[in-house]
């Protein structure tokens, strides 16, 4: 039996390990910065999907863009596909549970989008079916993913995998680098 101790202390050790292996994901991180800023400042939107934690990742992303981060500046389109508890359960039903982030996909995303999903096992059924959607009607996409990126590996223009084994060090990975992007990508979109 360990102690509160030992655990809170392991739990800092693997988590500053896991941020600490982000350097690594540096270039991706600026394309995926670059993908959003751009989709932006072209008038177009952000879609992001998750499920569980990560579904509450991407309403945080998205609620930075349609707020703000940091700075007063005009709100930019980001919306967050796992919200809406009436359009998923409906999806769910009458579609299955794989398609309730494609559903939406084909109904809110137009060429020139970005869709971001984030999943820590990128074993995620309906991720991998949004990833298909979004690349059918030629959305830019990016994925947050962990341990060894899974099915949804290789799928998308910009793949950030968190190569870790616990489920919470990678969630809080994810929100890192959500956040960095936010910061990076408030840094290039006009203020006022």
């Amino acid at each position: 039996m360990h102690t509160s101790s030992e655990i809170f202390k392991a739990a800092v050790a693997t988590g500053t390990k896991t941020l600490q292996s982000l350097a690594a994901l540096d270039l991706q991180i600026a394309n995926a910065s670059e993908l959003i800023a751009d989709c932006l400042t072209s008038g177009k939107k952000v879609l992001a999907c998750g499920n569980g934690g990560s579904a509450a990742d991407a309403a945080d992303f998205c609620t930075e863009f349609a707020c703000r981060f940091v700075e007063d500046r005009p709100p930019y389109p980001a919306m967050n596909l796992s919200q809406g508890g009436s359009l998923i359960t409906a999806t769910g039903n009458d579609y299955g549970f794989d398609e309730i982030f494609a559903r939406q996909v084909q109904a809110f995303g137009n060429s020139g989008d970005v869709l971001v999903v984030i999943s820590t096992s990128g074993k995620s059924r309906n991720i991998h079916r949004a990833i298909e959607e979004a690349r059918n009607r030629k959305l830019k996409t990016i994925a947050l993913l962990g341990r060894d990126g899974g099915f949804c590996a290789g799928l998308t223009d910009v793949e950030l995998i968190v190569k870790a084994d616990s489920t919470a060090r990678i969630q809080e990975a994810h929100k890192f680098i959500l956040h960095v992007i936010c910061e990076i990508c408030e840094a290039r979109l006009p203020r006022k």
